[in-house]
């Protein structure tokens, strides 16, 4: 497949009500064109960003990564986002990417956000991941983990980074900011799924989901409203750019320790 048609879906999120958020989302999905192949929704898009996961968090055979496969099979389409998943006795901010055929990729949030008392709650994931769908290599990221660069430092020939957030509006600029930045420095395409509204901890979110090409160009954007982007994104286009600017190349060559 040469393109992805991606579907942004941005909402205030209802706190700590699984049911109410899928029905919101169904009722957004249905109204897509069938031509999309892939929805994003934001990080904790079943509960909203919560540091009590003892209340709400559900197994991986809960009803909420049963419904994101459920959406897919439908649709035709692969739907991702994250949850507050248990497994173990140990809670996990998880990246869920469910596929069309039933199959589930997944990714654990690496950077839990330390000044929200996260990394007391959650636990994190060592290393990155890579999914792939439709001939794409994509690279997920769970909101904090967009502030750090050599975490997302592209040696693994990703083509797309998507990053699923609970990102306030007091730093929205640095959400939008590095949402570029990261398309810029990788040669990838950048993709962003915020929320709107607020929150039980009275934290005041004002969306921003956006996608930039891998020059930085702003190719969607949803302001504050409860809303859906659509963008195309084509692999083509970009490998022609890397070919013409192969910026890539010439990467420093380095290992952390």
């Amino acid at each position: 497949m040469d393109s992805l048609q991606t579907a942004l879906l941005q909402i205030d999120l209802h706190w700590h009500n699984p049911a109410k958020n899928q029905l919101t989302f169904e009722q957004l999905i249905k109204k897509l064109p069938n031509a999309v192949n892939l929805i994003v929704l934001p990080e904790m898009w079943a509960t909203g960003f919560t540091m009590t996961p003892n209340e709400v968090a559900e197994p991986m055979g809960g009803t909420s990564v049963a419904w994101m496969q459920q959406m897919a099979k439908q649709h035709n389409a692969a739907v991702c986002g994250s949850l507050a998943i248990k497994e173990n006795d140990a809670f996990y901010n998880r990246f869920i990417f469910a596929h069309p055929n039933g199959k589930l990729d997944t990714y654990d949030k690496a950077h839990p956000y330390t000044p929200s008392g996260e990394a007391r709650v959650y636990r994190a994931r060592k290393g990155t991941s890579l999914i792939e769908y439709a001939g794409f290599r994509i690279r997920p990221l769970v909101c904090y983990d967009l502030r750090f660069p050599v975490f997302t430092r592209n040696t693994d020939h990703y083509d797309l980074l998507i990053c699923v957030a609970n990102w306030p509006a007091q730093r929205l600029q640095a959400w939008n900011t590095l949402l570029c930045a990261r398309a810029i420095e990788n040669m990838a395409f950048s993709v962003g799924v915020n929320r709107t509204g607020k929150d039980a901890y009275r934290l005041h979110y004002t969306g921003g989901s956006a996608a930039y090409n891998a020059l930085g160009d702003e190719m969607a954007f949803v302001a504050a409203s409860e809303s859906v982007a659509l963008v195309e994104l084509d692999k083509k286009e970009l490998y022609n750019l890397r070919k013409k600017l192969p910026f890539l190349d010439d990467r420093d060559a380095f290992t952390l320790k």
